[in-house]
């Protein structure tokens, strides 16, 4: 299994992306490559071509699950693995992320100390 360097993160909250990325490339020393929009991310996917996306659920114009089938209809062969953040905690929406292929399911605010662990260990399982 290879060991797991190179992330996609997409949120349209800069807060929560400068918070990543302190917590995954300063102290778990990821390659993090951030995108605060689906379209953004989409355009650069082939460019980064990253190892795991980490997908905010809730974005303006195109939301995580629909950035994801995106990636997935176009980037088939590759099989990148994707995590979702989502706010909304409830039994039901973590089911529906699950069953649209998520590897992990992590609920805002999250533990920026343990994201990185959080990630890894959903690596670890697929």
């Amino acid at each position: 299994m290879s060991e797991l360097k190179k992330i996609m993160h997409v949120d349209d909250d800069e807060d929560i992306l400068e918070i990543a990325k302190m917590a995954l490339e300063m102290v778990d020393g990821f390659e993090l490559h951030q995108f605060n929009s689906g379209a953004a991310a989409l355009d650069a996917f082939e460019t980064v071509a990253p190892q795991l996306m980490l997908l905010d659920v809730m974005m303006p114009g195109m939301t995580g699950p629909e950035l994801s089938r995106n990636v997935r209809e176009r980037h088939a062969a590759l099989n990148t693995p994707f995590i979702f953040m989502t706010a909304k905690a409830e039994q039901s929406v973590c089911q529906e992320l699950y069953a649209a292929g998520a590897l992990e399911v992590i609920t805002k605010p999250f533990d920026p100390m343990s994201l990185g662990s959080q990630i890894r260990d959903a690596w670890s399982k697929r």
